[in-house]
Order: structure tokens, then sequence, then C-alpha cells
């Protein structure tokens, strides 16, 4: 298992440093100059200011993502639960639209924008926990609730875009997910949260271990089930809350790393949470990499200098062929 782990963090390491050099702007030789200690102003500022913020936050962001969906798989017992269709991710996008499109006084500040994500994702877990709460803690019916919030939520994104359809271009990163334009204040904003709440996810790693035995056996061992299930969707809403705020919504990383991590770390959450975490840094961070990797080359294509290939498209494209395989293999009855 440490071995395991291992390849993972070289790998993670791997798409850290891809994700420092793939930028255009910049050569790949000035990176390691500047890294080195020299450079120029310039390339200090792009790499240290702008690149380095980007791949810490796409580590943070892919790492907190994983870790949520795992949690909601496990407490929801369903291989198709994640922050996507819990009202989570669709709040905090129409929070973070909402501060954008309209133009609220003060609202144009990292801190502003990612307050007004983290309000609207807890808003969407509230309502849900609403709906969800006179379901006795089944998991079936609290994953319907979740899709039905999630719909309700994206309706309403959509009726602020239609007041203030000027602003769709600065509120589209918030609808597919990117990094792009991430700064220290994001990284400074997302890392203490993701710390706290990862913390937390870790802890219930026992409980949660239990519950995707069953609910009877979980009973039998003496857990708590409705309490135990309760505390892993509010961590699971705060940790899609926080990523979401800093990167907007980026398909499918909740939904999908969740299951490799059990398939590569085993379905003892002590160990695959944190395997989780690794996961989806490794893969929200390479997938950055390939996306401003493809950006540069469609921008010499096309001869089109301003051309970006956001992450959350990319996520969702591969998400979506992976999502038919999960599909193909969950059990019929989970459905």
């Amino acid at each position: 298992m440490k071995r395991r782990f291992a390849v993972f963090a070289v790998l993670a390491v791997v798409c850290a440093v891809l994700e420092l050099v793939a930028g255009r702007g910049m050569a790949p030789g000035a990176v390691w100059d500047v890294l080195g200690g020299g450079g120029d102003p310039v390339e200090r500022h792009v790499l240290l200011r702008l690149r380095l913020p980007r791949m810490l936050v796409a580590l943070g962001a892919g790492a907190s993502l994983a870790v949520a969906g795992l949690l909601l798989q496990s407490a929801l017992r369903n291989p198709l639960a994640g922050p996507e269709v819990t009202g989570v991710t669709p709040g905090a996008v129409l929070g973070a639209v909402t501060a954008t499109a309209l133009g609220l006084a003060g609202w144009d500040s990292p801190l502003a924008v990612v307050l007004a994500a983290c309000v609207g994702g807890c808003a969407g877990a509230l309502l849900l926990w609403l709906l969800a709460g006179r379901a006795g803690g089944d998991p079936a019916r609290t994953a319907v609730h979740g899709v039905l919030v999630s719909a309700v939520l994206g309706g309403l994104t959509a009726m602020v875009l239609l007041v203030e359809p000027g602003e769709l271009g600065s509120v589209v990163q918030w609808l597919v997910g990117t990094t792009e334009g991430r700064v220290w204040q994001h990284w400074h904003l997302l890392w203490p949260w993701a710390l706290v709440w990862g913390v937390v996810a870790w802890l219930l790693a026992g409980p949660l271990t239990l519950l995707r035995c069953g609910d009877d056996i979980a009973l039998a061992a003496g857990l708590n089930v409705r309490r135990a299930r309760t505390f892993a969707l509010l961590s699971a809403a705060a940790l899609t809350a926080g990523a979401v705020s800093a990167v907007g919504a980026l398909g499918f990383v909740g939904l999908l790393v969740p299951h490799l991590a059990v398939a590569v770390f085993g379905a003892d959450l002590r160990v695959s949470i944190p395997g989780a975490a690794l996961l989806g840094a490794v893969v929200v961070c390479g997938a950055d990499a390939v996306a401003q990797l493809s950006s540069r080359l469609l921008a010499e294509v096309l001869d089109a200098g301003r051309l970006t290939l956001p992450v959350g498209a990319l996520t969702a494209c591969l998400g979506a062929a992976l999502l038919l395989v999960v599909v193909r293999r969950a059990p019929a009855h989970t459905f």
C-alpha cells in the first residue's frame, strides 16, 4: 500500500511540474531559470505569482472534490452520488454567478466571489437537508432529492444569466470550471478550509466504512447511522463548496475519482480517503496541464493567441466516457 501511495505521490509531482512549464508566454527553460533563482522580473512574476498559485489551487481543489465524492458515495451507498447531484456544486455556482453577473458592489475581488460561492454551496446543502430530513435518512430518497435541488439551482443560475446576458463571458468559468487567473489569494482561502474538513472526513472514515456495508450491519456494530450520515454529508458539502468557490464546477471529478480510489486503495476509508485526495489532485492538476498544452497547440494552429481550453471542459469529456463504464458495471438495484 505504501508503494501505491509513493507511485501516485511521484505522479502528483510530475503533474505539478508539467503544470508549471505548460503555460504560454514563458519558455520551459525560463521556468528552470526562475526556480534556480534567476530570470527577469516578468518571468518571476509569471511563474511565482500566476503559475505557482494556479498549480496549488488545482491540487487543492482536486483533492477536495475527490474526498467529497467518496464521502457522498459511502454515506448514500450510491456509486452515482457526487457533488454535482447533491445541490452543493450548483449552489456554489449560483452564488458565484450571481455575484459576478449582477455586478454587486465590491464583489470583484477573489475573496468576495469565493465567499459568495461558499454561501451558495452551503445554501444548496441546507436545502437538500431540509428536503431529505423527512426521508428518515434513506439514501435513495436523499439522492433523488439531491437531483431535484440541483435542477432547481441550475434553473436559477440560468435565470440570472437571462437577466444579465452580457456578463456570460465573465461567468462561464464558474459554469465550466477553470483554474485560469487563480492567484495566491485563492490558494490562501482554499487550503485552510480544505485541511480542516479533510481532517474531519478522515475522522469519519471508520463510521463510513461501516455504512458502506449497510445500515443493518452498522447498527449491529453500535453506530448511530443517522448522525454519521449527517456529518458525512456536511463534510462533503463543505469540501465541495470550498473547491467550487475556487475553480468553478469541474465536471465528474467528485463522481469518478472515488471509484478509482477504492479500486486502488481498497474499501477501508482510513486508507482510501487520503488516497482519493491524492488521486483527485493528480487528475485535476494533470488535466489542467494537458488543457494548457492543448490551448497552446490550438492557438498555434488556429492563429488565436487568446484561445484557452478550460480544465472543466476536459474533465467533463473524459468523465462522461468513464461514467458509461461505471454505469455498466454498477449493480442494477443501485438505480
